[in-house]
């Protein structure tokens, strides 16, 4: 499971995408947890998706386990209308 740190911003995504490169790489099936995220920004909003869009190029399969809604409410008030995102995280 990836778990989404309390925040995902400018200076954490470079240490964030460390830590889960291995285990992107070492699962065929990654489940991407939100609910400990409080707080994001744009640069983690793109990371999400850069991630997001990474797994599936892969050919793993992914869930979304969202059960904070900061990441939604970023993802509107950014006006991003990704497919991607779309598709994997609930409205």
């Amino acid at each position: 499971m990836l778990t989404l740190p309390s925040e995902l911003t400018i200076t954490q995504v470079s240490d964030y995408r460390a830590e889960i490169q291995p285990l992107i790489e070492e699962n065929d099936s990654i489940v991407i947890d939100d609910s400990e995220l409080i707080r994001i920004d744009t640069i983690g909003v793109q990371f999400i998706l850069a991630v997001v869009t990474y797994i599936l190029a892969q050919g793993k399969t992914l869930t979304f386990q969202s059960t904070s809604t900061i990441l939604q409410q970023s993802i509107k008030q950014l006006g991003i209308n990704d497919v991607i995102l779309l598709q994997y995280l609930p409205n």
